[in-house]
């Protein structure tokens, strides 16, 4: 099974708020760059790359987290990451409700940058 089609399936399996929380996380990732590629990682997560990864999901009880690899290096003028303010290199939003207002507050090529070194 390709990685797109298991995250359907893991989306589909989520009947409340955090499938469709979930579906809007993807879709925003999705857009925000073609060259992002989705891959399914660490036994059941969602993991985007360009150029090494970006972000990786997860969909817990009562939360949806998503959590970027080199977040700490990111300027958060919105205070959207609210989980691992003390690592040095990973930053996690919990529940991801206000990533989509980020997004019309500003382009998404500024919102969720291609975090991955890139040539």
């Amino acid at each position: 099974m390709e990685p797109s089609e298991r995250i359907d399936q893991l989306i589909a399996g989520l009947k409340d708020w955090r499938g469709k929380t979930f579906a809007s996380v993807r879709k925003f990732i999705l857009e925000t760059d073609v060259e992002i590629v989705e891959e399914w990682k660490w036994m059941g997560s969602p993991v985007w790359y360009r150029h090494g990864i970006i972000a990786v999901a997860n969909a817990h009880k009562g939360k949806v987290k998503l959590t970027f690899s080199y977040g700490a290096s990111l300027a958060d003028p919105d205070k959207l990451f609210n989980a691992g303010l003390e690592g040095n290199n990973w930053r996690a939003v919990v529940r991801c409700t206000r990533l989509g207002q980020a997004a019309r507050a500003r382009s998404r090529r500024r919102a969720l940058p291609s975090l991955a070194p890139g040539p």
